[in-house]
């Protein structure tokens, strides 16, 4: 794929990281997976290489990058076939977040290990009744004495298993007004009250999903991001927009991985005298397959520019744009990539199969697509709102 709009450092980077994704490739994932276990070798070695951090400040171990460049290491792992959906979380979401609003305390203890791979924290914001309706979240954070007190429900919460702590989305009641107002606090998995059940997916990947309970958990004050009760709405919007980006990065990385392996068939599997690739019927999906995924990785560039610059407003119509784009490139990318193989493209040697169902969670999650249209109907062309 050319890269002529990337810059030196950037086009160097894709490099190195594409060279360690085919270092690991599909079959250790496939292998990890069917073993139950995390992508712990692939983890920690990207971690030690810097990649995990690149978006971490320099003064906390990081790169001192942004979501730009940690998106071309999520999108290049998910192109050979090994993508880590934790990049997503750990470092995106929740090392955004504490980076541009954790206290000083808070980034000395979390932010070296989120750059370095031997810490990770989870996200959880999703409720069981509230769906995409973030106002609707009812867990939450009442004060007693100077501690926290949190309780409530959260489901789909990816990596609860391998993480260290949850920054978990809540609501504390605002004392002039009584109303609940949102607010981010960081929670360790080990806390007394503090309950994880894994979900039964019928997805096949190495992070297991789950549904946690907090029941009284108790919080020292410390463990609100940012030490204040007034930037909790700020905060959320600071990990949600990186988050859309780099599901973005990993469809398209998914989709990249899925067409490779269908050209390659194509190009050499001869029925009657000819390759089937140099048939248009075949050859037309697949070349428009890799014109929707390179128009989805330019608005993700777009979108990753824009946050990195600090342009909030303009990164969040962008990063739900570049979502919703590659969503629907990686899906096609993939069942244009089974169809090719026909028959092989539903066996285990080729691999292509699990990737039919993983390919819908980049439609559905973090936000479903039928909510981004609602978001540019109202947000951009200035639509009434229907909700």
């Amino acid at each position: 794929m050319t890269t002529h709009i990337e810059s030196e450092e950037h086009k160097a980077l894709r490099a190195a990281v594409a060279a360690l994704g085919r270092r690991y490739g599909r079959e250790y994932l496939t292998r990890t997976v069917a073993e139950g276990k995390p992508l712990t070798e692939l983890w920690s070695e990207a971690g030690k290489l810097g990649y995990l951090g690149v978006n971490v400040p320099e003064a906390y171990g990081g790169g001192g990058g942004g979501i730009g460049e940690l998106s071309i290491v999520l999108e290049e792992l998910g192109a050979a076939g090994c993508p880590l959906l934790m990049l997503v979380v750990s470092p995106a979401i929740c090392g955004t977040v504490i980076s541009r609003f954790g206290t000083e305390a808070q980034k000395r203890r979390w932010l070296p290990g989120i750059a370095d791979g031997t810490r990770l924290m989870a996200f959880g914001i999703t409720e069981p009744d509230a769906g995409s309706n973030s106002h609707r979240i009812t867990t939450t954070a009442r004060r007693d004495g100077a501690d926290w007190v949190l309780t409530g429900r959260k489901v789909f919460i990816s990596g609860v298993d391998m993480a260290d702590a949850v920054l978990i989305v809540g609501r504390t009641e605002d004392a002039r007004t009584g109303r609940l107002k949102p607010c981010l606090f960081i929670v360790p998995t080990d806390a007394e009250g503090f309950h994880k059940r894994p979900i039964d997916m019928e997805l096949a990947a190495a992070e297991k999903q789950f549904e946690l309970v907090l029941d009284d958990v108790r919080l020292p004050a410390e463990a609100l991001v940012g030490g204040g009760e007034d930037a909790g709405l700020l905060q959320l919007f600071a990990g949600l927009n990186p988050e859309r980006i780099m599901t973005a990065a990993f469809a398209i990385g998914m989709g990249r991985y899925a067409l490779a392996k269908a050209v390659d068939y194509a190009r050499d599997r001869t029925v009657w005298k000819a390759p089937i690739g140099a048939h248009q019927a075949i050859a037309h999906p697949l070349a428009q397959a890799h014109i929707d995924l390179e128009l989805a990785r330019l608005m993700t560039q777009k979108a990753a520019t824009l946050y990195d610059a600090g342009d909030d407003i303009g990164a969040g119509e962008a990063a739900n744009m570049a979502k919703y784009a590659a969503g629907e490139a990686c899906v096609r990318a993939v069942d244009q990539a089974v169809h090719t193989l026909g028959g092989n493209g539903l066996t285990r040697e080729y691999g292509l199969a699990s990737l039919i169902t993983a390919a819908r969670v980049a439609r559905i999650a973090p936000v479903s697509r039928e909510m981004i249209l609602n978001y540019v109907s109202h947000q951009t062309l200035g639509l009434p709102k229907s909700y």
